[in-house]
């Protein structure tokens, strides 16, 4: 272990103690307070910060999550961060309904339960939780799953409820791709009673209560798992919330979990569910982009709130048009798929 200095979060007056070998995120994860995050891989700026004041280094890093003149500003990636001395920082994007409602990652063993391909390209994957283990986590969050046999971990939503106590069960989702160093197991190589190491829960992509406010899921590809979540989570309680959920697929075979998302549409009281097909024709579902398809259902979004998830063109794209059908983008809470995620 290295030297501890003080961190301090302006505007929102938080400080909190990091080692000198582990990154401020990871600090501030220890201690319970939920920054702003994505990939904690430096691919995604959305950690990026401003140093106000102290001496730092940061790890290796994507350009294009922050960029060169950036840094020579005073920018920082806090997933990339080490303090050498006491730190003062300007977070830019923050929640501060969720900044001290986070949960501490652990982690956690768990086993295979189920591997069930649901389409030509994506399984899900169900692990059981040591029955010695608690796990608990927010719908809408994800995890890293060690990949066997080596020191990499991957990042994958969960798609179903927290269990209440110890053991319960993980559910993911996840695209395979060719290569891929822990979804190209899911072609065989991952079997019942394996076992696997689980680290969470990570992401800010969590309901807020707002029952006065309308909801738009949107998701595509393997993005269907914590808005599936979601979904879940507003059909446990019984939510009255107006919810339009749209799905972005390439083609009819790339749909799944048509049966389980119209058993819980029916279990609330104003939702629909909008498929679209982006190639072929279908005249079963709506045709176009996904953006596209919600520019033409929607009008005025600004009493709503948005969860997204899916490749980040689809979430910039989705982006650009919440806001403007004039959804404040502080009311838009998203997941991307970064590079490594699902690979």
């Amino acid at each position: 272990m290295g030297d501890k200095h003080h961190i301090r979060f302006e505007p929102v007056g938080i400080e909190i103690e990091a080692d000198e070998d582990e990154t401020v995120l990871d600090a501030a994860f220890r201690q319970g307070v939920n920054l702003m995050h994505g990939c904690k891989e430096g691919q995604c700026s959305s950690c990026k910060s401003f140093l106000l004041d102290g001496d730092q280094q940061m790890e290796r890093y994507s350009t294009f999550a922050l960029a060169d003149y950036e840094s020579e500003e005073g920018y920082v990636l806090l997933c990339r961060t080490h303090a050498y001395g006491d730190l003062s920082i300007e977070l830019i994007n923050y929640d501060e309904e969720m900044l001290l409602s986070g949960i501490p990652p652990r982690q956690t063993r768990a086993a295979v339960a189920a591997v069930q391909p649901l389409t030509h390209d994506i399984t899900r994957l169900v692990l059981d939780v040591d029955p010695a283990d608690e796990f608990p986590y927010r719908t809408g969050q994800y995890v890293d799953i060690e990949v066997p046999g080596t020191d990499q971990r991957r990042s994958f939503s969960m798609a179903g409820l927290p269990a209440e106590g110890p053991g319960g069960k993980l559910e993911f989702i996840i695209k395979r791709y060719p290569g891929g160093k822990f979804s190209g197991m899911l072609d065989g190589a991952l079997s019942p009673g394996d076992p696997l190491t689980v680290r969470g829960p990570y992401g800010t992509c969590v309901m807020r209560e707002a029952p006065d406010r309308d909801l738009i899921l949107l998701a595509g590809g393997a993005g269907m798992a914590p808005i599936l979540a979601q979904l879940c989570g507003l059909a446990a309680t019984g939510s009255t919330r107006r919810t339009r959920f749209y799905y972005g697929a390439r083609t009819e075979r790339d749909l799944f979990a048509l049966d389980e998302i119209a058993e819980l549409g029916a279990r609330l009281a104003d939702v629909a569910f909008v498929p679209a097909l982006s190639e072929g024709v279908s005249g079963s579902y709506e045709q176009g982009l996904i953006t596209e398809v919600v520019d033409r259902h929607e009008g005025d979004l600004s009493s709503a709130d948005a969860y997204l998830c899916g490749p980040p063109p689809m979430c910039d794209a989705a982006m650009e048009l919440l806001t403007g059908k004039g959804m404040p983008e502080e009311r838009i809470f998203l997941d991307k798929l970064t590079t490594s995620n699902g690979t």
